[in-house]
């Protein structure tokens, strides 16, 4: 599990804003060439290892950051204990705007609430009774300053990028190994197949194909459409029913 918001908090704390030029310092940067940058967020430090639904992004974008860090600093100027600040940021900054939206439209379609006895996806973000979420890299990403989306590069053909991902969700995966595996676009699904190869997770709890949930992906739902029979029966076939 990663552990590191400690070193952090002190300097979350004096932040003076949560733009970009606020957030995307020196203080808070973890790796940097030229072209990848690295920064540090404090909302994938907390594990639900109950949890039966797993969905995965590829890394937290800048919208995610920015909640997180707002989160972080009132949580630590109110004194909260540093578990409940982790806890607050997860819960208000995953998928936050239309991609939540999208994700809980496409889950009510595959019938995942029926599997779980709840009225509507919505109740996974609302509680954390099945819900863990993650991204294959857990720190925000941004390739010449922009929010990295998968490729040039891909994950698996970049050393340091595919070092993050064996480093902090590996580990992750072996904690809720039992979930159900929803990887939001190729370059997550990439990772899973590696994984499914390695023969760490199967391929039966992976729901390959999902859709990236990004209002900017023109093609998710006629993706989803196309893959929504066989989703539907991997969903079933996982809850055994």
């Amino acid at each position: 599990m990663i552990r590191v918001f400690d070193k952090y908090a002190n300097k979350i704390k004096k932040l003076n804003g949560f733009e970009k030029e606020d957030i995307l310092i020196p203080e808070f940067n973890l790796y940097r060439d030229d072209k990848i940058s690295i920064y540090y967020a404090p909302h994938n430090e907390i594990i639900n290892k109950q949890a039966k639904i797993f969905i995965i992004g590829i890394t937290p974008g800048w919208t995610q950051t920015s909640i997180a860090y707002k989160t972080a600093y009132e949580g630590l100027n109110k004194n909260w204990d540093y578990e409940t600040i982790k806890y607050e940021c997860k819960r208000n900054s995953r998928f936050a705007g239309s991609m939540r939206k999208n994700i809980i439209e496409m889950l009510d379609e595959l019938d995942i609430p029926k599997y779980l006895n709840i009225s509507s996806s919505l109740e996974l973000f609302d509680n954390d009774d099945f819900l863990h979420t993650t991204s294959v890299i857990p720190y925000p990403v941004f390739i010449n300053s922009k929010n990295y989306t998968g490729s040039n590069p891909r994950i698996t053909e970049n050393r340091v990028l595919y070092d993050y991902v064996k480093k902090y969700f590996y580990s992750e995966v072996q904690s809720v190994s039992h979930a159900l595996f929803i990887p939001l676009g190729k370059a997550v699904e990439e990772v899973l197949e590696l994984m499914i190869k390695e023969n760490i997770i199967a391929k039966e709890q992976c729901l390959l194909g999902f859709p990236h949930p990004s209002g900017a992906n023109g093609h998710r739902k006629s993706q989803f459409e196309a893959n929504k029979v066989e989703l539907q029966s991997k969903v079933r076939n996982f809850f055994g029913n």
